[in-house]
């Protein structure tokens, strides 16, 4: 879940209280990172205020629909006018919640829209820089050039991207691709990512996939980085990639 909103307050009562609901969390502080963000594709849900710094959270809407992002958006504002309102729906929001709002209802909302979305179309295509990946056909292109990977590689992949900035892992991503963790070892994430990194590198999309000592995996580009570190939030583990090998 993307949350985007230039009140501190606000930005760490969310992050805390749906973090402690069981979402995976990120944030960001202004209109230009949070658009950043959105186009990813990356996430089930955008939480958006209305009145960020640098692009309004109207703008940063309708740049997603035009995009062809179709996350479920629901707009944040202490607007609460009938126009206002209106608009937001007109450009392809799925809802809007007025400030100050009670977060019980701000939670049953996000978890209506999740549920809607569930099984949707909603994030066919993931984009992080210039790799794409379609979900349906389980296909990957980096700057237009198709990478051929196995199944599993493909799973290691996308369980990656749909959380795109985030740390998976290791875990995570037995779960994810295996099933459960008993199904295979650690040690066995770790040999597929090393497969799936060296076809990254010979696309020359290495630099996407990054190992964070003694917590996992994450898919991130510059960008995206700094888009969600605009915030000054902490974002989860501690963060960057270390050593580029898992």
């Amino acid at each position: 879940m993307l949350v985007a909103d230039d009140e501190l307050g606000v930005r760490r009562a969310l992050s805390r209280g749906l973090t402690a609901d069981g979402m995976d969390v990120a944030v960001t502080v202004d209109g230009p990172s949070a658009l950043r963000a959105a186009l990813t594709g990356a996430f089930d849900i955008v939480l958006l205020d209305i009145m960020l710094p640098g692009l309004s959270g109207y703008r940063v809407l309708e740049r997603m629909r035009a995009e062809g992002v179709h996350t479920p958006v629901l707009l944040v504002s202490a607007k609460d006018g009938d126009v206002d309102q209106a608009d937001g729906l007109d450009l392809g929001a799925d809802g809007y919640v007025v400030k100050p709002f009670s977060y019980l209802v701000l939670v049953a909302q996000v978890r209506a829209l999740l549920r809607r979305s569930d099984g949707e179309t909603t994030r066919q295509l993931v984009r992080v820089g210039e790799l794409d990946v379609d979900r349906p056909r389980r296909r990957v292109r980096f700057s237009g050039a198709l990478i051929e990977l196995s199944p599993r590689e493909y799973a290691v992949l996308e369980a990656l991207v749909i959380r795109a900035g985030s740390v998976v892992t290791k875990d995570e991503l037995l779960r994810a691709v295996w099933g459960d963790e008993q199904a295979a070892t650690r040690n066995a994430v770790e040999v597929y990512v090393g497969y799936l990194r060296r076809k990254l590198d010979a696309a020359g999309a290495g630099e996407l996939l990054h190992t964070v000592r003694g917590h996992g995996y994450r898919i991130t580009t510059t960008e995206l980085d700094a888009a969600l570190d605009a915030s000054g939030e902490p974002a989860g583990p501690p963060g960057r990639a270390s050593g580029d090998r898992p």
